[in-house]
Parts: structure tokens; C-alpha cells; sequence
């Protein structure tokens, strides 16, 4: 519980921060003229949205599952947020690389140069300083929503920056021979851009479909059956057969064993104890995992 309020304190600030970062963003492309300033502000009012969104699902997947609808958690929303915001961040990327292009092709765009250049400083300094903190603390958190969020100030800081070299570069071809080039600073380092960073939330997203798809973390079912076997051949059970989920933060094994007819297991204190040897032996019990272990003589129950 100490990780999931820690994890809604940083969201909340991330929030408070962006707020600021999309309203001078917006401010300044205006006074500036700059369409990658403009974009850079829109992203980041879109991108607190995502993390509004976050927040509320960080808060829900804590609750403990009263619901008669949702007996089994909320857990599944989670994976599917994170999917919705790197696609998000995905799309922004593509959608402003495609204005990149018009720009360059319509024969760029005027800027004041001062003005672009002021916003560029003031907003690295916030981006940078938000994804240092977020990725410390999440060290000891732990938190997917915390860790795309960090990665998020990377992704924004690292374009702020790039449009600061591009509006000090544009800047000094005003005076010099290659006045003309000028107007292409600021379509050109944005079209690059994202298409380096469009690549960023790719991982995010790829693991967020694995999840609500139900694949196999391999990880855990390589644990699951080292476990297992031994269990099987301490015990000199017959066999067994496991399942493993992880959704969003939460995991969920199944493990089914078939005992011989003369079953050792005489109690249920006794069935209770071997469960207790292996729950112990996966490791990871908290509130997130789900673990079901029952014994069977019949093989067809498997």
C-alpha cells in the first residue's frame, strides 16, 4: 500500500507539472510563431490527460474487489491503459511528423528565435529534472504508470532539447549567407525527432498487449515448474499441471496435482501445509497474487 500511495503522490505532481509545461507551451508557440512548440504544448496537455487516466487506474487496481461484477479485481484495466497511452504517444509521434513535412514542403516557418529559444530552456529544465526524480523513486516503487510517465519527460525533454539547438542554429543563419535555410530549423529537427522517438513507447505497448492477451510470462512459468518438480518428486506424487497469467501488476497460477490413490495426504491440514511449501518456494505472496493449488487423485481433472 506504501508503493501504491507513493506511486499517486508522483503521478499527481507529474500532473501539476505538465499542466504548467502544456500552458507555456501553448503561450509561447504562439508568441513565437513555432509549430513544434505548439505541438510540443498539446502534447503535453494530452499527455496529462494520460496521466489523470493513470492515476485513477492506480487508485482502482489498490481497492480490495467488493464487486460482484469485477470478483476478480481490476487488475485487467491496467494493462489496457498502458496500451491506450503508448499507442497514444505512438500516434502523436506520427501525426507530428506528417506537419513536419507539410512545413517543410510549404517552405518552413518564421520564428522569433528569442522567444523559442526562452520556452526551450524553461521547459528541458522541468522535463529533465521530472524524469530524474520519477526514475529514482521508481527504483523502490516499481510502477509501470511511474516508469511510462518517466519516459514520457525523456521523450518531451529530449525534443525541447533538440529544439533548442535548432532554434540557436536557426538563430545564427540569419546573419550569415545561408539566411534562406532559417525558416527550416524548426520542421526539420521535429520530423527527425519523431521518428527516433516514436520507437520509445513501442515496448510499453508490446508488453501491455501481452498482458491482455494472457500470454505466458516465461519467467514466471520457468519458476513455477522448477518449483513443482521438486515438490512432485519430494512428495512422489504422480503429477502436475500449471497455468500463469500476469495481468497489469498482479499474477495468477493454477497449479492442479494428481496424488496416487494411497494418498500420503491423510488431512486437510496436511494438503494445507504442502501448499503452504510451495507458495513459499514461488515466492512473490501479497495482495497481487493469486494462487490455486487443489490435489486430485483422477488424472482427467488435470
Amino acid at each position: 500500500m506504501q508503493n501504491a500511495a507513493a506511486e499517486q503522490r508522483l503521478l499527481k505532481l507529474s500532473i501539476a507539472v505538465t499542466i504548467v509545461v502544456a500552458t507555456f507551451g501553448v503561450l509561447f508557440g504562439l508568441l513565437s510563431g513555432s509549430m513544434s512548440i505548439l505541438f510540443d504544448g498539446v502534447f503535453s496537455a494530452i499527455d496529462a490527460a494520460m496521466s489523470g487516466l493513470a492515476l485513477f487506474v492506480s487508485r482502482l487496481v489498490t481497492r480490495v474487489a467488493e464487486n460482484r461484477r469485477f470478483q476478480f479485481g481490476y487488475w485487467h484495466i491496467e494493462p489496457m491503459v498502458l496500451a491506450f497511452n503508448g499507442g497514444t504517444l505512438m500516434l502523436l509521434c506520427f501525426y507530428a511528423f506528417l506537419n513536419s513535412l507539410d512545413s517543410l514542403l510549404a517552405g518552413g516557418r518564421q520564428l522569433d528565435f528569442d522567444w523559442a529559444m526562452a520556452y526551450a530552456v524553461l521547459v528541458c529544465a522541468a522535463c529533465f529534472a521530472m524524469f530524474f526524480y520519477e526514475r529514482r523513486l521508481n527504483r523502490r516503487i516499481g510502477s509501470d504508470f511511474v516508469r511510462l510517465d518517466a519516459q514520457s519527460w525523456l521523450m518531451t525533454g529530449s525534443i525541447t532539447s533538440a529544439l533548442f539547438v535548432a532554434f540557436a542554429l536557426g538563430d545564427w543563419l540569419k546573419g550569415t549567407a545561408y539566411a534562406h535555410l532559417a525558416p527550416y530549423a524548426d520542421p526539420a529537427v521535429l520530423a527527425l525527432l519523431t521518428m527516433v522517438l516514436v520507437f520509445v513507447p513501442i515496448q510499453t505497448v508490446r508488453k501491455a498487449l501481452q498482458e491482455i492477451l494472457l500470454i505466458t510470462p516465461p519467467e514466471l512459468d520457468a519458476r513455477v515448474r522448477q518449483v513443482m518438480d521438486e515438490v512432485i518428486a519430494r512428495h512422489e506424487f504422480k503429477t502436475y499441471t500449471s497455468y500463469v497469467a500476469k495481468v497489469g501488476r498482479a499474477q495468477f497460477i493454477e497449479i492442479h496435482i494428481a496424488v496416487p490413490p494411497e494418498s500420503p495426504i491423510d488431512s486437510v491440514g496436511e494438503a494445507d501445509g504442502i501448499r503452504r511449501e510451495i507458495a513459499e518456494a514461488i515466492g512473490g505472496e501479497g495482495p497481487n497474487r493469486w494462487l490455486t493449488i487443489d490435489f486430485t487423485a483422477d488424472p482427467k481433472w488435470l
